[in-house]
């Protein structure tokens, strides 16, 4: 998956590099890594990217998008939440590494345990009681449900009422939760932060599939698409892209045959 947030427009997964899907670099931006071995002193950071992962072990960004050090500014939670701890450090990267910084990326993952509880206390909500202690778990949790209420509209929409008795209805509604959390999220930034501002930064959502080790990205334009895309502009864009969401090979194929 070498460079993937390199390329432009909605960001293909190979062939390109990380780097020009930031404004302006166009696939060569300047390394900012160390030049040698022996040199001692700190290098100022330089991110091109802000990236908001998953706490995950096996989304390591990094490794993934094939960067190095000094080139990403990343944050790690469960489930790709926007607390205030995540938004404050996206408004430093904003503020302070504004030369550098051209893109802010929020990367979801398949099989998200966070997105899995939330279905989980969907379908079934008295496994919410065992929350009702845990505040800190409590809080993900509920800013995700709403996430899987939208998806599980949008299939309603789709499918018709009796979807939920599909085999695969509950795998179909984690990922599409997933893929829908993802892009709400770099809706969110887009909208709420300094990106929506005239900066000439851009917000961009993907999904790391585990198992294929691509990044999906559905698009109104191409459900099926894969690599990065560019956040739905608003609240028309959106309810666009959670239909092609629904509609996509990949939630077509979980629900009729499940997981």
């Amino acid at each position: 998956m070498s460079g993937l947030i390199r390329a432009t427009g909605v960001l293909p997964p190979s062939s390109t590099t990380i780097k020009g899907a930031a404004s302006g670099c166009n696939g060569s931006c300047p390394s900012t890594r160390a030049t040698s071995v022996g040199d001692t002193k700190a290098p100022e950071q330089r991110p091109f990217a802000a990236v908001v992962g998953c706490a995950d072990a096996r989304v390591p960004v990094e490794l993934i998008f094939n960067e190095g050090p000094n080139e990403l500014f990343v944050m790690r939670v469960a489930g790709n939440a926007l607390g205030p701890d995540v938004l404050g450090s996206l408004k430093y990267a904003t503020d302070r590494l504004s030369d550098s910084l051209k893109l802010v990326v929020v990367l979801g993952h398949s099989g998200c345990g966070a997105l899995t509880a939330a279905v989980d206390i969907f379908l079934e909500p008295a496994d919410y009681l065992p929350l009702a202690t845990k505040h800190s778990l409590r809080t993900i949790v509920d800013g995700l449900l709403v996430v899987v209420q939208a998806a599980a509209k949008r299939f309603q929409e789709e499918f018709g009422p009796d979807v939920v008795a599909r085999p695969g209805y509950r795998a179909a509604l984690i990922e599409a939760s997933i893929v829908t959390n993802a892009a709400l999220a770099a809706y969110s930034i887009q909208q709420e932060s300094a990106l929506a501002r005239g900066t000439g930064l851009e917000a961009v959502y993907g999904v790391y599939l585990l198992d294929a080790r691509r990044v999906w990205a559905p698009t109104a334009g191409d459900p099926s698409g894969f690599g990065l895309a560019r956040a739905p502009r608003d609240p028309a864009a959106f309810a666009e892209f959670g239909h092609a969401v629904a509609r996509s090979e990949r939630i077509k194929s979980l629900i009729e045959r499940g997981p």
